[in-house]
C-alpha cells in the first residue's frame, strides 16, 4: 500500500540513530469525493506513530468539508471530520481551514458567523480560520510539505 512505502521512505537514519521529520499537510479533497481525504488521515497517524512530527494540516478547497463539526456519515462509513478532529485534538496539531474556501462552502467559526449574522458555527473545535498567509508558513517551517488531492 503507498501508506507503507510513504513511511519507509519517510524515516531516515544515520548509524541507526532515528531523524524526525517535520510534515506540513495539505488536504484539498471532500471527504466524500475521494480517497485523498483518508489516506491524508492515514500518513499523518503514521507520521506521528513512527515519531515525526506534523507541524500543521491546511485544509483548502473542498478540503475544508473535512473540519465540518456538522458532517454525518452514514453508519457503515467512518466520519472523516470527526476523526479529523479527534485525531488534531489529541495530538495537539495545529489545523487551519482556508477563510476563502470555508465561508463558500457554509464552514464558520463561532467569530465568523456572528459577523456575518449566522445562527451557529460549524467548524470543529480543533481548526482554526485563516488564510493563505499559514500555508506559506507552514511551508517555511516544515521539513516536507505534503499534499493530498
Amino acid at each position: 500500500m503507498g501508506l507503507f512505502l510513504y513511511s519507509c521512505a519517510v524515516e531516515r537514519s544515520t548509524r541507526n540513530k532515528k531523524i524526525s521529520v517535520k510534515f506540513s499537510l495539505v488536504v484539498s479533497t471532500s471527504p466524500a469525493s475521494s480517497q485523498s481525504a483518508m489516506t491524508a488521515y492515514q500518513f499523518a497517524r503514521a507520521a506521528v506513530s513512527q515519531g515525526h512530527e506534523i507541524y500543521r494540516v491546511f485544509f483548502y478547497g473542498d478540503g475544508v468539508l473535512n473540519a465540518n463539526s456538522l458532517s454525518i456519515s452514514p453508519q457503515d462509513e467512518k466520519n472523516l471530520p470527526q476523526a479529523w478532529h479527534n485525531f488534531l485534538a489529541n495530538n495537539e496539531i495545529d489545523s487551519v481551514a482556508c477563510v476563502s474556501s470555508a465561508l463558500v462552502r457554509g464552514i464558520l467559526s463561532s467569530q465568523e458567523s456572528k459577523r456575518h449574522k449566522m445562527a451557529d458555527m460549524s467548524l470543529c473545535a480543533s481548526t482554526q480560520i485563516a488564510g493563505l498567509g499559514q500555508l506559506v508558513d507552514a511551508a517555511l517551517q516544515s521539513d516536507r510539505l505534503v499534499s493530498f488531492g
